[in-house]
């Protein structure tokens, strides 16, 4: 493994006015000295903008003096902006969070995941083969293991039943790394995150959607009657991940036949411990009426409904971070109640609803 120090390095970070990219560039104000960071994020209405631009004052107020920090409002699908970007600013580390999420909206707006996903990040691989970079961390997914039913899932598992398309585009990143690796000598290593979740996150993840129907009344519906299991990652553990894997580039090597071995890697990034979703709920319930976003009255029972598995889902997903472990010395380690805790607080203070 090749080691890197990240302080005066020029650093891009896609994405990072959303959930994950956000909480990156705040880790690295605080860990890094004279570096250069650059955020590029298109700013789409996929979820309440709002939210976004919250997260990018945020930044704006913590950015830390000799850092040199520039928000750039564009889309990784525009080629020519992203070689603009690059002839630039000659990224020394590259890290691709921008893509668009979520399982059961790839159904009905597939288009969004091919630009997104599949031709934004081919951009930042042309880029990088073009202007030579250290390392490129890029996101890819738990849902890449799709059906598997061999759990915890372990990234030597096969991966080639995606269950959606937005897995399918996330598998294909992976993939598309991989060639360009082995072409062009790319050190490059792909995360595979597991259902992240906390504080600012994305309105569309079930913790958060479930908090804004409770408030408002409504039933809230739990898949596959409560059966699907999930291992929850709080976005500090993930970000933690995040920073020790830029550290630490696959080594460049040729193989007997002199040519380049593929100085590629892909980890995983989840708690290893798969939670119930019903109660998960209750967990959820529980840190709501605590943190006052719902009264200590609530009727609970009222408000849920269990149905049955929805398309493109999977009933379970089960980290086995063993290999980040050994290599960076790093396991998820924050509950599910401490994270749900920190995110009923913060849904307070940020919406302040009034009982």
């Amino acid at each position: 493994m090749e080691k890197i120090d990240l302080n005066n390095k020029t650093i891009l970070v896609t994405g990072a006015a959303g959930f994950i990219g956000s909480n990156l560039v705040k880790r690295l104000f605080k860990d890094t000295e004279g570096a250069t960071i650059v955020n590029i994020d298109n700013m789409n209405d996929y979820y309440d903008v709002s939210l976004k631009e919250s997260r990018l004052k945020e930044l704006e107020t913590l950015k830390p003096e000799g850092c040199n920090y520039t928000f750039v409002r564009g889309d990784i699908a525009d080629k020519a902006l992203i070689d603009k970007l690059f002839d630039e600013y000659h990224f020394d580390i590259v890290v691709n969070l921008a893509a668009q999420a979520g399982v059961r909206y790839s159904i009905t707006n597939p288009d969004a995941y091919i630009m997104s996903n599949m031709i934004g990040f081919y951009n930042i691989l042309e880029a990088c083969r073009h202007n030579p970079v250290a390392h490129l961390v890029y996101a890819s997914s738990s849902s890449v293991y799709g059906g598997n039913k061999k759990v915890p899932f372990s990234t030597d598992d096969r991966v080639d039943n995606p269950v959606s398309l937005y897995a399918a585009t996330k598998k294909s990143n992976e993939l598309f790394a991989h060639c360009y690796s082995k072409l062009y000598n790319i050190p490059t290593t792909g995360l595979r995150f597991f259902t992240v979740y906390g504080p600012a996150g994305r309105p569309d993840m079930a913790y958060f959607g479930f908090t804004n129907k409770l408030l408002k009344g409504e039933t809230i519906q739990i898949f596959n009657y409560g059966n699907c299991r999930r291992d929850f990652t709080f976005v500090d553990d993930i970000v933690e991940g995040v920073v020790r894997v830029m550290q630490g580039a696959p080594k460049r090597k040729n193989g007997e036949d002199g040519l380049p071995i593929p100085p590629y890697a892909v980890y995983n990034i989840g708690g290893g411990q798969p939670e119930n979703l019903l109660d998960f709920v209750n967990i959820l319930q529980e840190e709501l009426v605590r943190a006052g976003v719902l009264p200590k009255d609530f009727d609970f029972e009222a408000h849920k409904k269990l149905v049955p598995m929805q398309p493109g889902d999977v009933p379970t997903t089960y980290a086995d971070a063993e290999a980040l472990e050994r290599d960076f010395g790093f396991t998820p380690k924050i509950t599910l109640r401490e994270g749900l805790r920190k995110f009923a607080q913060w849904y307070k203070e940020y919406y302040n609803p009034a009982l």
